[in-house]
């Protein structure tokens, strides 16, 4: 029974390692990318490269979440106090190089998925997935760390948000279209706005690392009227391309994600301790998830009811 526990235990550590909630970020944008290659483009869909790149995806997104917890520690950064991380260095001592190891190796798996996905539609996703991942070891790797900059979420959102998005569409279609980029823009915002709430969670703790996010440099009050922002055009852009007649009504199943940002919105300000906005976290990350989820539901549903 004893030996049951700790191997249950065990499976938690490396599961909180991956940082799960951050997993949607790389799975909603799948989804949608393949959504609107199925009706946009009204291309049939390859449902083994669909899941090839989902698997990638998130490999690559739990992989970067690990080379943050690596470089934290590294800098100082993490402590066992520390709040939205996986823990498992100061909390259950495991040893930081083991982490770097299991980080890369998501990186090999994630690398021959997509030797699979380039010979299956275009070589040219092997130079811009081998971008995407740099970028996801300099997010917090290298000399200078991207999380530590002002661009954190420009850089997450094109990269997690778009650049997924657009991948996702291009393997079944083979090329890009304007439609794509249009609908792929509040994904975009959307896991930006991941980011700059984790920002705004840590904005003591970055201060005191010497970190200059957006959200240090603009202060607290600033960042989540940002962050309300990044809300209120996510949604106002799908409006604006039903509208415009770019897609249809049903389009408007986003609005059944509404409760999720106004709930984040009022933890944040209600509360400043980083324990106690965690659930203003959960709520960012539910938006992305359910927004994007939504819209593509909506699309696929517009375009068989048509």
């Amino acid at each position: 029974m004893t030996k049951v526990i700790e191997a249950d235990r065990g499976f938690q550590v490396w599961w909180h390692l991956t940082r799960p909630h951050t997993l949607t970020a790389s799975f909603a944008p799948v989804f949608l990318g393949t959504a609107i290659a199925a009706t946009i483009s009204q291309h049939d869909i390859n449902f083994l490269l669909f899941f090839a790149m989902l698997m990638a995806s998130m490999l690559i997104q739990a992989a970067t979440n690990m080379f943050n917890e690596y470089y934290d520690y590294k800098l100082g950064l993490d402590n066992e106090n520390s709040v939205g991380i996986g823990g498992t260095i100061v909390r259950h001592g495991v040893a930081p190089k083991t982490i770097m190891m299991i980080a890369l190796s998501f990186y090999g798996i994630a690398l021959l998925l997509g030797i699979y996905i380039c010979a299956a539609s275009s070589w040219w996703l092997a130079v811009v997935g081998l971008i995407c991942m740099l970028i996801g070891y300099l997010y917090t790797g290298g000399p200078i760390p991207i999380a530590y900059t002002p661009f954190g979420e420009l850089v997450s959102g094109a990269v997690m948000g778009m650049g997924i998005v657009l991948i996702a569409f291009f393997i079944q279609t083979g090329t890009v279209t304007w439609e794509a980029v249009l609908l792929s823009i509040p994904s975009m915002i959307l896991v930006g706005g991941i980011m700059l709430a984790n920002n705004i969670r840590d904005i003591v703790g970055d201060t005191e690392g010497g970190r200059k996010t957006m959200a240090i440099l603009v202060g607290r009050e600033r960042a989540i009227t940002i962050l309300s922002l990044f809300f209120i055009v996510s949604y106002l852009w799908i409006i604006g391309l039903i509208i415009i007649d770019d897609i249809s009504e049903w389009g408007l199943l986003i609005v059944l994600s509404l409760p999720m940002p106004l709930k984040a919105i009022t933890v944040f300000r209600a509360h400043k301790a980083p324990k106690d906005v965690m659930p203003a976290m959960k709520y960012t990350a539910q938006t992305n998830t359910f927004f994007v989820f939504l819209l593509g539901v909506g699309l696929l549903v517009g375009h068989f009811l048509s």
